[in-house]
């Protein structure tokens, strides 16, 4: 396993990080594919084993079991705390972003992940309802109470981004130093904005859906998967690009043909080309992680980096929140 400093932080995280959305009660969320209590210790402990110490999850993920089976897991394993960063996130709730939603999530996900701090808190959307300065300066405050260590931020517009950290620059406040954002080989958009914005001020890449919900790692379109015939977000992110993106799936095929690799490895290899820091798998089969710790090792050329991205073509926006409220 290899590791990377957080932008600026002191944070040492795994090239891989553990996506928590695959855990949680199926009973408390939307997706019923999701593992329990007993197969998230165990997908935990072997990827840990792996020398993957970077942990994903939010707040509303299975409606907050996800952070319980995560906090029960780390207990179960006696995995002592400082060889795990964490990383949860704030908006999904009343209030959004905030002073009161801050302080009162901050200390619901402490709870239930068992902890006294988390490492790396997110604020998951850009709130159009509150001032930013109120939110920075709340998100400060964790910080000078020990309750978090460092801030990340996840889709938006590169504008909005800009100017939250330059308002936390002005004040003195804490920047962020990670975005999660949507960023794979079929989905590109925010090479125009977002990622020179985060290059700018040294703010490191943690994408969600390195590999497209799965459409990455096979060819084809459709695995059929109980995701792949339950999951109606993948489908609304993915499906209406299909014609073209099944032209970049095939060169994915055909590049791990050349290298004896698995897809899987391929697409994340792309990532690390392309200067992301830990893409985060949301595995649910302890062979996913095995694939993705060997894509570190995969170095790609100029070359295979053209000959998968020669078919990409602009695509609708996906992720950011309209100023209207609604999601694209």
């Amino acid at each position: 396993m290899k590791y990377a400093k957080l932008g600026s932080s002191e944070l040492n995280v795994s090239q891989l990080c553990i996506g928590g959305m695959s855990f949680g009660n199926a009973n408390e969320g939307r997706h019923s594919w999701i593992l329990n209590q007993d197969d998230t210790t165990n997908m935990i402990s072997y990827s840990f084993e792996l020398g993957v110490n970077f942990i994903d999850t939010a707040n509303v993920y299975a409606n907050g079991t996800s952070e319980e089976f995560i906090g029960n897991a780390i207990k179960k394993l006696n995995i002592p705390r400082d060889k795990i960063i964490l990383a949860t996130k704030v908006f999904w709730n009343p209030d959004k972003l905030k002073k009161s939603a801050i302080l009162r999530e901050i200390d619901g996900s402490l709870k239930r992940l068992q902890t006294d701090y988390v490492d790396l808190y997110y604020i998951h959307r850009f709130d159009y309802d509150t001032p930013i300065e109120e939110t920075l300066e709340t998100l400060d405050s964790l910080i000078k109470a020990g309750k978090v260590r460092a801030l990340g931020a996840s889709s938006m517009y590169g504008y909005q981004f800009h100017n939250m950290q330059e308002c936390a620059e002005k004040n003195g406040w804490t920047k962020f130093v990670a975005m999660q954002n949507h960023y794979n080989l079929l989905y590109r958009e925010d090479e125009h904005e977002l990622i020179p914005v985060c290059q700018q001020y040294n703010v490191s890449l943690v994408p969600f859906s390195p590999l497209a919900a799965g459409h990455l790692c096979h060819t084809g379109w459709n695995s059929g998967s109980k995701r792949d015939q339950e999951d109606q977000v993948m489908a609304q992110k993915y499906d209406r690009s299909k014609e073209y993106d099944l032209k970049i799936v095939e060169r994915v095929s055909e590049l791990a043909t050349r290298y004896e690799c698995s897809m899987t490895e391929i697409a994340l290899a792309w990532l690390y080309k392309k200067g992301v820091v830990a893409p985060i798998v949301g595995a649910t089969k302890i062979s996913h992680f095995d694939q993705a710790v060997h894509a570190i090792e995969i170095k790609l050329t100029d070359e295979d980096s053209k000959f998968l991205e020669e078919f990409y073509v602009p695509h609708e926006l996906v992720g950011q929140i309209r100023h209207d409220g609604s999601m694209y």
